[in-house]
């Protein structure tokens, strides 16, 4: 009873967490739904680059997508479009300049050093070390200014370049270089051999938006091939207002059919489940914000997907239930064999779905990937409801006794089994050792 009250302490707890979250976060909706930029880039041929090639053509818009849709929710559009160009279609952004701006960044990150030019005036001359040797870049605080600052990770070969770098520039200075524009110039106090540096923003330091934006392009990379914005402007949602109306009464219709079926054929557990699913809802939808997941028509399709797994989890529980208790099984025991019995099912049809899912993110387009990540939340939430969730709401009505009244199962007196039915012993046979 003591594990009881504290497992629906967890689900209350969770559930005031949820609805707070949901309360306060903004929901991220796609370019379906809410409607967008639209960039239109055009690759720009250079003295190193004649032709522009449908390879060329593919590593932009890899790199593209990458720098947009970082974690693959965002459900932004890049296709090609032509032998050079690439429309991309960008939701919740709907200043195109917004959108131009950081599309139009090339992330040229260069560590120079200083040298006496023509003029005989000190030049920055670049030392070969570049953004394409860093490993990653993330922001950081000076724990004695609190001002922000970058810090840069290089990759193998970068830390070699790097340290042997320090080593013949101590008590000179090494300049770093962000898109042309000097960000600092520290001078090499002794060798640095970790593979690490930091850039300061100079005396007055970065704004986090400004090391944050920094860190992001950094990251993302240089362009593989120069690109220019040849047209930009807002787009309205592809979806019309009355489409999205639509979609929401037909998922509430289908979901209160689901709801009033779950009733009507296992009755109590039926409600139970239903309230599991209400919670399974709250639940997912909290954890969406949190990510934050871009819903499209694409991730909700996903979601409700994954509520009819969580129905399909409980229906399989409450038949398994029902069949101890034809077997003639106390309520408890029942109850516990029930969700026994029905896990190793629940469980194997539910990673095969995980499985498939990650594959879909690993290799999908964006909308593929929005699709998939919102389906295995789903699916994994849904499997702690209709364990965990349901199963401590059925102990905390039901209890641990005999099942008096079968019809709250769903079922007749006479399909119960007497296998577990006992009647009083004679006493007077008893002390004869006659059993009835």
């Amino acid at each position: 009873m003591k594990n009881r009250k504290i497992m629906l302490s967890i689900i209350i707890g969770l559930i005031v967490v949820s609805i707070y979250i949901i309360i306060t976060k903004p929901t991220k909706l796609g370019l379906d739904l809410i409607g967008g930029s639209r960039l239109v880039l055009e690759a720009q041929k250079t003295p190193q680059i004649s032709k522009i090639t449908p390879d060329m053509m593919d590593s932009l818009q890899f790199a593209i997508e990458k720098r947009i849709n970082a974690i693959g929710v965002a459900e932004t559009v890049v296709q090609r479009a032509g032998e050079n160009r690439l429309i991309v279609e960008i939701p919740s952004i709907s200043d195109p300049q917004k959108a131009k701006e950081y599309l139009g960044e090339t992330a040229s990150l260069e560590f120079k050093e200083q040298k006496i030019g023509l003029n005989k005036q000190p030049v920055w001359v670049s030392t070969g070390l570049s953004g394409k040797d860093v490993k990653k870049a993330t922001v950081g605080s000076d724990p004695t200014t609190g001002e922000w600052k970058v810090d840069i990770e290089f990759t193998g070969e970068g830390a070699k370049k790097f340290g042997k770098l320090t080593q013949t520039l101590v008590g000179k200075p090494m300049a770093i270089f962000f898109n042309g524009e000097l960000q600092s110039a520290p001078v090499i106090q002794e060798p640095i051999l970790g593979g690490r540096a930091q850039i300061t923003g100079g005396s007055g330091g970065f704004q986090f938006e400004e090391a944050k934006k920094m860190v992001d392009l950094v990251n993302a990379g240089a362009l593989p091939v120069p690109a220019e914005i040849i047209e930009e402007n807002s787009i309205g949602p592809t979806l019309g207002l009355d489409s999205i109306q639509k979609s929401k009464l037909a998922g509430l219709v289908g979901l209160a059919l689901v709801m009033l079926f779950m009733i009507a054929y296992y009755r109590v557990p039926g409600i139970i489940a239903d309230v599991a699913l209400v919670l399974y809802s709250i639940f997912a939808f909290a954890v969406f914000k949190i990510i934050p997941v871009t819903l499209t028509l694409a991730g909700i399709a996903g979601f409700i997907l994954s509520i009819g797994m969580a129905v399909d989890a409980n229906i399989l529980i409450f038949e398994r239930t029902k069949e101890e208790l034809r077997a003639g099984r106390t309520l408890f025991t029942a109850i516990n064999a029930g969700f026994d019995r029905a896990f190793t099912s629940i469980f194997d049809s539910n990673m095969t779905t995980i499985i498939t899912c990650t594959i879909l993110y690993m290799l999908g387009t964006s909308i593929i990937k929005g699709f998939a990540l919102t389906l295995v939340i789903g699916v994994v939430i849904s499997m702690f409801t209709a364990i965990t969730v349901t199963k401590t709401f059925m102990h905390l009505v039901f209890g641990s006794g005999q099942l008096k009244h079968p019809e709250l199962f769903g079922l007749k007196k006479e399909q119960i089994s007497n296998s577990s039915s006992f009647e009083d012993t004679n006493p007077r046979k008893a002390k004869l050792g006659v059993l009835d």
